[in-house]
């Protein structure tokens, strides 16, 4: 029975990202010079037309902004080989795989002073 429960649940959260990229893709050029009032647009209407609960709203909608963003980016994370320390990245057209520590990835980028962190504003 709780297999089923997060089979049902997979299927929601897949369904539910796949309508945020397609709002993504659909509204992303009229708002060219503001990536986060496309995806405060994106959230809400996750909210308000799909009825889907405000933290997973974020949630899906965070996701389908990412693969927006790297839709055209071969490099891949490789899940598999990767570690709760080390995030292995490859890139299958030139075979080439880096192994990158997740504390460089939080200092280098996550907690960079310049670092654009997307959230949820109302206009």
């Amino acid at each position: 029975m709780k297999n089923a429960i997060d089979l049902d649940y997979r299927e929601y959260q897949e369904t539910m990202q796949t309508a945020a990229l397609t709002f993504l893709e659909r509204h992303q050029c009229e708002h060219l010079g503001s990536d986060q009032l496309l995806f405060s647009r994106a959230v809400q209407h996750l909210v308000g037309c799909l009825e889907v609960p405000w933290h997973i709203a974020e949630k899906l909608v965070s996701r389908a902004f990412g693969e927006l963003k790297s839709n055209n980016d071969r490099h891949q994370l490789d899940i598999k080989a990767s570690s709760s320390h080390v995030a292995v990245i490859t890139d299958p057209a030139s075979g080439l795989t880096w192994a990158v520590p997740i504390s460089m990835i939080y200092q280098r980028i996550l907690n960079a002073p310049d670092n654009r962190r997307l959230r949820l504003v109302t206009p």
